[in-house]
């Protein structure tokens, strides 16, 4: 899972040299939840597989939505970058 977490870290670096100023938002609110949840993982000593921890990441984002921390446009962004970096854990 590491080399996942890394090529993630990796894209969300890359996104400041080619992203719209709504995909760096986007890129970043998700970063925050990306980290979160491998944070969290880390200090509860627990290893997660990438698909353990996208269902967290993706709960953790359901769970924002639901109390409209995002607008539709935003959402969209961040649904568009969450594909993305899903497909670097295969």
């Amino acid at each position: 899972m590491n080399t996942y977490i890394d090529a993630a870290q990796q894209f969300f670096d890359n996104l400041v040299e080619t992203a719209t100023d709504d995909q760096l938002f986007a890129g970043g609110y998700l970063r925050g939840h990306f980290d979160l949840a491998v944070g969290y993982a880390q200090v509860e000593g627990v290893t997660l597989s990438s698909e353990e921890l996208n269902n967290t990441i993706e709960a953790s984002l359901v769970k924002a939505y639901h109390a409209g921390e995002l607008n539709d446009e935003d959402k969209a962004h961040v649904v568009e970058i969450w594909e993305q970096i899903k497909k670097l854990a295969q």
